[in-house]
């Protein structure tokens, strides 16, 4: 869960640090979210006269080894989520760190391939945020204890890739699991009647979207301004500095365009297509994409991997425009107001939504992708357009900006509504069966460690041994 933004005060950079590394090594947290002046208070507190207890290993799995500092370092991780740790023992702290060993453990064994350029990449997303946080790379080198930033990078990589191979195996058992229709509804049927679930109120909701068009004037000047970019760094400028200053994309202009993909990485073609064309330090020329123009430099290739750089500048909408656009979904709103057409068929040939055009312009929700928005999880922006809206009723015009500043005009409608109500299997089969399968992972994912535990060397060492684990770590 992610954690709620909260007021920034003053903070210290060793907190910042600490919460950075524990967030991160859990893929938590987001670049854009603020934690709080909070003071972390260490799960055990030493009694006057008693010992400070030395850090040691307390466990082996396989390979991997457990140390007593890291159940606390699970504590801290909680507690910075803002959650409590009151009822959590070392027990069970060690029981989910033996867990994540074992995955990771026997992802090596079976042969699951974790790249050194995936790695580099975690490394750079979890680098870049803490030095944002505290401003210096030495200040993060000299928190850890690390002699220099390649040994702490050595260190950090060695963590990240025993999150990545842990989840790749948990991904590995998971994806493997399938689910019949007769398994779903077995599943249904042994709830208790009392005990089904209730789903909240949902509905459907359909939008029609008409883009602005961009003069081919409009156009040629992002092309001639491209160019003249391309011009200065090919005569010695700097193409990091250039798109600094002048990219609109704002997930690579502050690092300088930069970027690192590969084939998979998951860019729309046309980029892909040009990146993979060009040779080290070779400029494209101007191409377009649904999100503008780009020019791109190639800085290294490394087998499948190319690192570079891009400038992106998108054609300026003229009011006039933007005028014409709500001009014309104002008269296909009157068309399906007059009945001379259904919204879903102006949808299939008005709309310039690719997405949703071929379905009637129904909407998929991405969290679950299916067509219902459960209201108390809708997008705040979506809810609000929806919010006040009658069964049949269409939108006025909706002047909409996304996140790159593009503007559209688009009209909603709501094509279904679905009351709060107790789990009904012929209504709900899809939730149904999304239960009825995590059920099934849970019961495979506990088979896996029953098999696995049984065929790996684990050792567990001192006061642990007298813990009472989910899984038979002690193989009593």
């Amino acid at each position: 869960m992610l954690l709620k933004k909260l007021q920034l005060k003053t903070i210290d950079y060793k907190l910042v640090l600490t919460m950075c590394f524990l967030f991160f090594f859990n893929s938590i947290i987001s670049a854009q979210e603020i934690i709080k002046d909070t003071v972390i208070q260490k799960p055990v507190q030493l009694q006057p006269g008693q010992k400070q207890k030395i850090d040691g290993i307390i466990a082996n799995v396989g390979d991997y080894i457990v140390l007593d500092s890291d159940i606390d370092k699970g504590y801290l991780e909680i507690t910075a989520q803002g959650g409590s740790v009151k009822d959590i023992t070392r027990c069970q702290m060690l029981g989910k760190l033996l867990e994540d060993k074992l995955y990771a453990h026997q992802a090596i064994q079976d042969s699951i391939v974790v790249s050194d350029a995936e790695i580099r990449g975690m490394m750079d997303d979890r680098l870049n945020y803490m030095v944002q946080q505290v401003g210096d790379i030495n200040k993060v080198v000299a928190y850890y204890k690390k002699n220099s930033v390649e040994e702490f990078k050595t260190y950090f990589s060695d963590i990240l890739k025993e999150q990545k191979l842990a989840s790749e195996m948990t991904k590995k058992i998971v994806d493997a699991v399938e689910i019949t229709p007769e398994e779903v509804r077995n599943f249904f049927k042994k709830i208790p009647k009392e005990e089904l679930p209730t789903f909240g109120a949902e509905m459907e909701v359909a939008q029609i979207v008409v883009e602005p068009k961009v003069s081919a004037e409009d156009e040629q000047k992002v092309k001639d301004r491209l160019n003249a970019i391309r011009k200065d760094v090919l005569e010695g400028s700097s193409f990091a500095t250039k798109a600094v200053l002048y990219s609109q994309d704002p997930g690579s202009s502050p690092n300088g365009g930069f970027y690192k993909m590969t084939r998979k990485t998951p860019f729309v073609k046309e980029f892909k297509d040009v990146a993979f064309s060009l040779g080290e330090g070779e400029i494209s020329e101007p191409f377009k994409t649904t999100f503008g123009y780009h020019i791109i430099m190639v800085d290294k290739i490394k087998g499948q991997e190319v690192e570079l750089r891009h400038i992106l500048i998108a054609p300026t909408v003229s009011e006039t425009a933007l005028k014409d656009a709500k001009e014309r979904i104002a008269n296909i709103r009157a068309k399906i107001e007059n009945k001379e057409i259904t919204f879903a068929e102006a949808a299939r040939t008005e709309s310039d939504e690719k997405e949703t055009r071929a379905n009637g312009g129904t909407l998929i929700n991405p969290n679950t992708q299916d067509t219902r928005f459960e209201l108390t999880k809708m997008d705040p922006t979506l809810y609000s357009q929806v919010s006040n809206l009658k069964d049949n009723e269409i939108s006025q015009p909706i002047l909409n900006t996304d996140d790159k500043g593009k503007k559209t005009y688009k009209l909603i409608t709501i094509t279904n509504r679905i009351d709060a109500h107790t789990a009904d299997y012929a209504k709900d089969y899809t939730k149904i069966k999304e239960l009825a399968l995590k059920e099934k992972q849970i019961t495979t994912i506990s088979k896996w460690f029953d098999t696995k535990i049984k065929d790996t060397y684990i050792k567990i060492i001192g006061e642990y041994r007298d813990c009472n684990f989910v899984y038979n770590w002690l193989k009593k």
